[in-house]
């Protein structure tokens, strides 16, 4: 148990979830003089952001995420103080590389004109026009994305910029825009991480989303594993009076201390589980009505060495996508959708140790990689991504001293927000992106006068960001309820820089 000083039982929120959006949401309540306490079911606090020693002694591994180009562009995280409690961002030499059969490689760089000189003339050409407008709009961009119903927006021109690609598929706008393997290949490899099928609509937007933060922030590590992350979070908790408690499963809102708000750091079907005789029933019915996506197949490495790559730019990276080329990458994608298991998975890889070596005894190295997986998929992936793995770096297996496997089931006994082995808290598709858990102008806030929902299944959805608890912070705020008799402050938004 980590308590600050909140004198009574009595408490002005109440959180359930230690998660990145639990944590920012009281965080938050904590710096307007809100008396904070928030529980988790984990014996560690973090949910996705956790790190474990996993395989052998001394080796570190982040349990879910790794890779945090969302930490720094996050408005609400890159506003708090976060280094001042521990945390440390670690660069990769280059963000992310997407090797191709034959020693080639697709790179993603900090600079949109590194990134682009490297591909044929026209490829370069067009990458820069897709990229270079949307970098100059800046973080202020980022912070319109990540906050999609806030009116007006931060960077409208830029928005709109963003908006005319976004809305397309992945593989409408990479056939669209380029002619080569590496260029089309690496919008591919981007979109994928949406979970959807890479025909669908949108999921360009994802693509150019990651890469405008590969260019504007990076995609860093937590020194010493995204533990660091969820510490620094509490850390800061505590600094602002607030409290967690952890190992204290809710299996009802009523088991919790009485409170003027409460913020469930839940996906719709554990909301109706802790709170559902309280929710109006079409509003719960709406709840239950929510669409969760495919799950991941995990694995964690301990290796004796570095990744034996074919191409040396994937030795700089600190993420490679394992898929080939584009067409491999819808395949295997709309596969996942239709519910089968491809046989060669686009794979996501991360290597922290490369550039962090807090994470493996010297000499040692780790890796971490997942595929997609029908919905809670009991299929064993490792054959499959160990394969994609060699396919672009021949002796990787035997590399292995030993290795971590999670399937759709170790990941949901992991965090409960894991429904299936989705991690992005529900499908994320256009209908759902607007209805996210419902459609509401208020999504944060509940029929219930003094309940609100804070995960990722609520706006801007999954991704380590915190803008989900920021944002229902903030509903909270406006509501007008009061503080030790007083009225509620006045809501802040983050600073931006």
């Amino acid at each position: 148990m980590t308590r600050g000083d909140t004198g009574d039982a009595d408490y002005d929120a109440v959180i359930v979830g230690a998660g990145p959006n639990g944590l920012t949401a009281a965080v938050t309540l904590a710096g307007e003089g809100w008396r904070v306490l928030v529980v988790d079911a984990g014996t560690r606090p973090g949910g996705g952001t956790r790190s474990e020693a996993l395989t052998l002694p001394g080796f570190v591994h982040d349990v879910c995420s790794a890779v945090h180009p969302l930490g720094l562009g996050s408005p609400v995280l890159r506003a708090l103080p976060l280094e001042e409690h521990g945390l440390e961002w670690i660069h990769p030499d280059v963000p992310l590389a997407h090797p191709l059969d034959g020693g080639r490689a697709a790179v993603l760089r900090r600079s949109v004109d590194a990134t682009a000189a490297a591909f044929p003339q026209r490829d370069g050409h067009a990458y820069r026009r897709l990229m270079e407008p949307l970098v100059r709009s800046g973080l202020p961009l980022v912070d319109s994305l990540l906050s999609p119903l806030s009116v007006p927006p931060r960077a409208p021109l830029g928005l709109a910029r963003y908006g005319w690609s976004g809305v397309r598929s992945a593989r409408g706008l990479a056939s669209h825009r380029f002619d080569g393997d590496e260029a089309r290949a690496l919008l591919a490899g981007l979109a994928g991480h949406s979970m959807l099928s890479l025909r669908a609509p949108i999921t360009a937007g994802y693509g150019v989303m990651l890469g405008l933060l590969g260019h504007l922030v990076g995609w860093p590590v937590a020194r010493g594993g995204s533990q660091a992350i969820a510490d620094a979070l509490v850390s800061l908790l505590v600094s602002r009076g607030g409290s967690v408690e952890l190992d204290r499963r809710v299996s009802s809102i009523d088991e919790l201390p009485s409170a003027r708000a409460v913020l469930l750091d839940l996906t719709p079907r554990q909301v109706v589980a802790v709170a559902g005789d309280r929710l109006p029933a079409g509003y719960r019915h709406r709840l239950e009505r929510y669409r969760y996506g495919p799950g991941v197949f995990k694995i964690d490495w301990a290796l004796d060495g570095p990744i034996p790559w074919t191409s040396p730019d994937c030795a700089r990276a600190g993420t490679v996508h394992l898929g080939g080329r584009l067409e491999e990458i819808v395949a295997a994608e709309d596969e996942v959708i239709a519910g089968r298991h491809p046989d060669r998975p686009f794979v996501l890889l991360a290597q922290p140790s490369l550039f962090d070596p807090t994470r493996a005894p010297v000499g040692g190295q780790t890796a971490w990689a997942y595929c997609h997986v029908p919905h809670g998929s009991t299929a064993d992936r490792t054959e499959a991504i160990e394969r994609q793995v060699e396919r672009f770096a021949p002796g990787f297996t035997e590399r292995i001293l030993a290795r971590h496997v999670m399937d759709t089931a170790a990941l949901e006994r992991h965090d409960a927000n894991y429904v299936g082995g989705d991690i992005n808290g529900g499908v994320a598709d256009l209908r759902q992106f607007v209805a996210r858990p419902v459609l509401s102008r208020r999504p944060w806030a509940t029929p219930v006068e003094g309940l609100y929902l804070c995960s990722s299944s609520t706006p801007p959805g999954g991704g380590v960001h915190g803008m989900c608890g920021w944002h229902a912070s903030q509903a909270v705020l406006r509501s007008g309820l009061t503080v030790g008799g007083g009225a509620a402050p006045t809501p802040r938004g983050p600073r931006s820089g």
